[in-house]
């Protein structure tokens, strides 16, 4: 399945996603094709159980997907489809067949800050924290006030209509669900755009000749490179252990400790990065900004590097002297031994 999954969305986004696309996102223009393509395979539906439409994958599975998706800064919001999906399946509620939908967490009756892709979105999975229950609303009434983050990604504040809830019911998942989901989804994304960033740099930097030779031949554009690379590695290693983890749903440690590793990772990456390409790659016209803008976004979201790595601290803290050993190593022991 994994290798399936990995397969299918790479090849998509490389025949798709040219910098041509990706200006004319940032634009507003919806690349209603490649949304069309991506539904026509079902990725949409990917963690939603077979009963209920999907195709039952796990989580762990799901990763190279986001990977691709944040390593091709896809600008459509696939991941979002898929962790909107997933909560309404959690809560036994069958997602809409086609549309795009994405996930919130707020009042029903109040305006929605910050959600993602909401402009182009038909649908919403709404975790209501008046009510603590799992809705999917319409949007097609909905007034929906135009944002975007750092990356020209749409982050609209939604005011949803009367009448546009479609169905709702009780959870069982985690108060926090939206932030964990979104924290491990945004981990996944910057790895595989880091991931791209060190390909990418390497290539220019055995390309680009001064004083006679590649770039990449000097001792301190090496150390850079290995720096990026290091990064790059330690973001994959954290994301994929919180979607390892994720099943059957997102775990708080390791969706903090990918967050905060990826969050760093991202920052000093895209500064090697420009530091790599030098003016070149702080014009428009060059597409390096569409990776290193997408990881300075998504670092901020869903709760920041610092945010998580208190989080965590504070937990381990609580768990004291004596819980310190079983509280790492427990979980992954729960999904070694069956």
């Amino acid at each position: 399945m994994r290798t399936l999954l990995q397969e299918t969305i790479e090849r998509l986004l490389a025949d798709t996603v040219t910098p041509d696309l990706l200006r004319a996102a940032e634009t507003g223009v919806w690349p209603a094709d490649l949304w069309a393509e991506i539904e026509a395979l079902g990725l949409p539906f990917a963690a939603v159980p077979e009963d209920l439409g999907g195709t039952g994958a796990s989580w762990s599975d799901i990763f190279v997907v986001v990977r691709a998706c944040g390593a091709a800064a896809a600008p459509v919001p696939l991941p979002e489809a898929i962790l909107a999906n997933s909560l309404l399946a959690s809560a036994g509620l069958a997602p809409p067949e086609s549309g795009v939908i994405v996930f919130a967490a707020g009042s029903a009756d109040a305006p929605i800050a910050d959600v993602p892709w909401a402009r182009h979105a038909q649908w919403l999975a709404l975790r209501d924290t008046t009510t603590g229950r799992i809705a999917l609303y319409s949007l097609t009434d909905a007034r929906i006030a135009p944002d975007s983050n750092v990356a020209g990604e749409p982050r609209d504040t939604v005011t949803l209509a009367p009448g546009s809830l479609i169905a709702d019911a009780d959870t069982s998942a985690a108060t926090d669900a939206v932030l964990l989901g979104g924290a491990m989804l945004r981990s996944a994304q910057m790895a595989g755009a880091l991931g791209r960033l060190t390909e990418v740099n390497a290539d220019y930097a055995n390309e680009r000749v001064q004083f006679g030779r590649p770039i990449g031949k000097f001792q301190a554009v090496q150390q850079q490179l290995a720096v990026l690379a290091t990064q790059a590695a330690a973001a994959v290693a954290a994301a994929e252990a919180a979607f390892l983890m994720a099943d059957p749903a997102p775990d708080l440690l390791t969706t903090a400790s990918a967050k905060a590793v990826s969050g760093e990772a991202a920052g000093k990456g895209a500064a090697i990065a420009h530091a790599v390409f030098g003016a070149i790659g702080f014009t428009h016209e060059h597409s390096l900004h569409f990776l290193t803008r997408r990881l300075w976004a998504w670092r901020a979201e869903y709760g920041s590097d610092a945010f998580w790595a208190e989080r965590l601290g504070r937990t381990i803290a609580a768990a004291g002297d004596d819980g310190l050993w079983p509280l790492v190593t427990g979980a992954f022991a729960e999904t070694t031994n069956p």
